[in-house]
């Protein structure tokens, strides 16, 4: 029996402790004060969408104009709203872990999803957001940049900041042309349509990737999606480098942006599975498609090796393509997978080319992928292959 006593004591002592030491961090957030910063974030994004600037400061403290509400005036959107992940309350103050989700209207067929941490104050019974900034390693908003300048294409929609409408208007333009380019290469199954962002320098295009500047130094675009995505994935956004795309000539800017354009259409079927080299020189196959270049316009780097005796023994792998490596290297591998896609077009057909993109994307796991798809597809086998490319380089470019 005294035994029990003390032990009960002993579980009693332990739930008062831990009563004491969640009081000194901070009361635990209520179901109601939850449901409470829930509805304040409810009339902030429905403020957002109804461009109701007086409702939007009303839900801040300070209750003035808020910088990104007008950044974001011009952007079409077709939906913005909050999910409440986390609250963590003390007092009169907290902090909350927030999803927000926005489609841009007639371009996003789900929401795009941007991780934001908001702190916010309580006065007179009512919370207000005090700041809503990216969460810890998460990716800065174009908006959040400086105003969005919109431009409008026929198949593409352009967002800038500190940029012109002139050249946001050449943007579209190269876009318009790109999207009916990537249609007849690889088929109309893709939304045939593009969003464009165009920051106002390399530093920008960093914040908008969440990645070091000093990686996509030179890089002219990259495109952000989700790879293997479902037709309800959100949009892709091709991301330019102001930077490095402003040396270029009109023909290497409308290569870039073709380029880019086919990793929007090719994005359902390119998947784990899918080597760098098929899904980058398929991308330059259809950027360089039908403009008249000869390889060695195109592969000078490449050129080089051959000519010097240096032919590849293997296809390039996904290593040789990182952007912090070397120059030379990294331009040889973009080279060797455009010579790849552009033997098979040569030797098979583009249809037997589009057909083996597809099934190696279609592949559950890397491995096997593009063995399989060789051997369905084109009949061969990699060995096979590996050395017709290497003559077929040696044909092009010695």
């Amino acid at each position: 029996m005294a035994g029990r006593r003390r032990a009960s004591r002993a579980v009693l002592s332990l739930v008062l402790l831990l009563a004491v030491l969640v009081g000194c961090g901070g009361r635990a957030p209520s179901d109601t004060t939850t449901a409470e910063v829930q509805r304040v974030l409810d009339k902030r994004a429905a403020a957002v969408l109804d461009r109701d600037e007086p409702a939007y400061r009303a839900t801040g403290r300070p209750a003035t104009a808020d910088t990104e509400f007008g950044n974001l005036r011009d952007v079409p959107l077709a939906s913005w709203s909050y999910h409440l992940t986390a609250l963590h309350r003390s007092g009169d103050r907290a902090t909350a872990d927030a999803e927000l989700r926005y489609r841009i209207k007639g371009y996003d067929t789900a929401p795009v999803t941007a991780a934001r941490t908001l702190r916010l104050t309580r006065g007179g019974g009512t919370w207000y957001v005090a700041s809503d900034e990216p969460a810890e390693k998460a990716t800065e908003q174009l908006w959040e940049q400086g105003a969005v300048t919109v431009v409008r294409g026929e198949h593409s929609l352009v967002l800038g900041v500190g940029q012109s409408g002139e050249r946001l208007r050449a943007y579209a333009d190269l876009a318009d042309h790109a999207v009916p380019a990537v249609s007849e290469a690889w088929g109309a199954d893709w939304s045939r349509h593009v969003v464009v962002l165009v920051p106002k320098s390399l530093q920008a295009m960093a914040g908008l990737l969440g990645a070091p500047a000093s990686g996509y130094r030179g890089i002219a675009a990259v495109t952000t999606g989700e790879a293997g995505g479902s037709a309800r994935a959100p949009a892709d956004r091709i991301i330019v480098n102001p930077d490095a795309y402003s040396v270029l000539g009109d023909f290497g800017k409308q290569v870039v942006l073709t380029h880019e354009t086919t990793h929007v259409a090719t994005r359902t079927h390119t998947t784990a599975a899918t080597p760098l080299w098929l899904s980058e020189g398929y991308a330059d196959w259809v950027g360089y498609r039908g403009s008249g270049r000869t390889a060695a316009q195109v592969a000078p780097e490449l050129e080089r090796a051959v000519v010097e005796g240096h032919v590849p023994a293997a296809l390039p792998e996904d290593k040789d393509f990182g952007f912090t490596g070397d120059a030379a290297r990294l331009a040889q591998a973009y080279e060797g997978g455009w010579m790849a896609c552009r033997l098979i077009a040569d030797r098979w057909g583009e249809v037997r080319l589009n057909d083996f993109y597809r099934a190696v994307g279609d592949h559950e796991k890397r491995a096997g992928a593009v063995e399989g798809a060789l051997r369905d597809v084109l009949h061969t086998t990699p060995e096979k292959f590996t050395e017709q490319w290497r003559d077929y380089l040696r044909a092009q470019l010695g």
